[in-house]
């Protein structure tokens, strides 16, 4: 896509994520964070892409480049900024470490880490997931655990040995003091901190075959509005007011959905990236009697289907509950060149997209339609 900027950095990357900019301005951002996966090495680097470089060996406008790095023990399966200056990982290991990035001296180092945040009674446990809301972190892991820890205290502040009896695959936060996890039964799980109780307080889940779901986002705007992708690529959007089943099923990859995000300020426009190499932009329009998409790539059919009635009679109703509805029009872009492996991880911020690849490859966009 127009205005894509690729760097090969010798390392398969499996995160990336743009460090936070004052909401109070209208700043674009411009550093991001990448982990790496399935290295010999695995390292936390930060990349800045600040304007044209003069010289000799001039790089062209937005191409990342690297501000620092320091190693990361075990694959990066998560991370997030806690702000602007602390960066959160989740570790195979089990680890669960924050990083401090000196903006003096333009380095990172380890502020604190938590070794064992998450095991089994004589291994390590992978950390498969983390979400951040300072100075709070929460974090969930292969061993079904949850913990909530705070980046100003070394003992973990609360913990749900078995919130799951599957593999938790990611975690957001719905609301100050509620989460919603997904595992790999194909479930998404409402926690509430409040509550001492070490139950959900809210299961949902699709009908027929348990597939392992892998992602979860929640709208900005609309906090009940919650989209999942999983193992058989499909986009999911879900009303957690209401009903256990999903509200919109969106064909969207032909392999794994790795990540999906709603854009943070313009939520009509949606993210996804898959194991098939793809990126996709899903862009809510209105204007049309039925749904519509661009297509293009290796996804020769995006369709859309509402699983269940919308609700809500007299409300207004997003179009995102209702993927087929005469109300609006869903349009799906590629965002990328034709890709042969992964892309497992974007984000999105501003008119800024970032994303990484096991092709050793971050792909920056900073003309982003939205």
């Amino acid at each position: 896509m127009e205005g894509t900027n690729a760097k090969y950095v010798s390392q398969k990357i499996s995160k990336t994520r743009w460090r936070p900019v004052s909401s109070s301005s209208l700043q674009q951002p411009d550093v991001f964070a990448t982990g790496s996966w399935d290295n010999e090495e695995n390292k936390i680097s930060l990349w800045s892409i600040g304007e044209e470089i003069s010289g000799m060996e001039a790089e062209f406008e937005g191409d990342p480049q690297l501000l620092c790095e320091c190693k990361h023990g075990g694959d990066v399966l998560d991370l997030n900024f806690l702000d602007q200056e602390r960066i959160v990982t989740a570790s195979s290991t089990g680890a669960v470490t924050i990083y401090h990035l000196h903006p003096n001296s333009q380095t990172l180092s380890v502020s604190q880490c938590w070794t064992r945040a998450h095991h089994y009674p004589c291994d390590d446990a992978p950390c498969t997931g983390v979400v951040c809301k300072s100075p709070e972190i929460v974090t969930v892991g292969e061993d079904g655990r949850i913990n909530l820890f705070r980046a100003d205290q070394q003992a973990v502040i609360r913990t749900i040995d078995n919130a799951d009896s599957s593999t938790i695959h990611a975690v957001t936060f719905l609301r100050t003091t509620e989460i919603l996890t997904v595992n790999s039964i194909g479930q998404i799980k409402t926690w509430d901190f409040r509550q001492q109780s070490n139950t959900p307080a809210q299961i949902l889940s699709q009908a027929g075959d348990r597939v392992p779901l892998h992602c979860v986002a929640r709208h900005p705007n609309q906090q009940h509005i919650v989209a999942t992708g999983g193992q058989d690529g499909m986009l999911c959007i879900w009303d957690a007011r209401q009903g256990k089943a999903p509200a919109s099923l969106m064909e969207a990859h032909t392999a794994e959905m790795w990540e999906v995000h709603f854009h943070p300020t313009n939520p009509d426009h949606l993210f996804t990236c898959s194991e098939d190499g793809s990126l996709l932009h899903w862009e809510m329009t209105s204007g049309s009697e039925t749904a519509s998409f661009l297509q293009g790539g290796r996804n020769n059919s995006v369709l859309s289907r509402s699983a269940v009635a919308p609700a809500g009679g007299g409300q207004s109703l997003s179009a995102w509950l209702s993927g087929d509805s005469s109300k609006g029009r869903l349009e799906t872009t590629h965002m990328l060149p034709s890709q042969t492996l992964s892309v497992n991880s974007l984000d999105v911020l501003g008119q800024c997209l970032v994303c990484g690849t096991d092709g050793e490859a971050i792909f920056v966009n900073r003309q982003v339609p939205v």
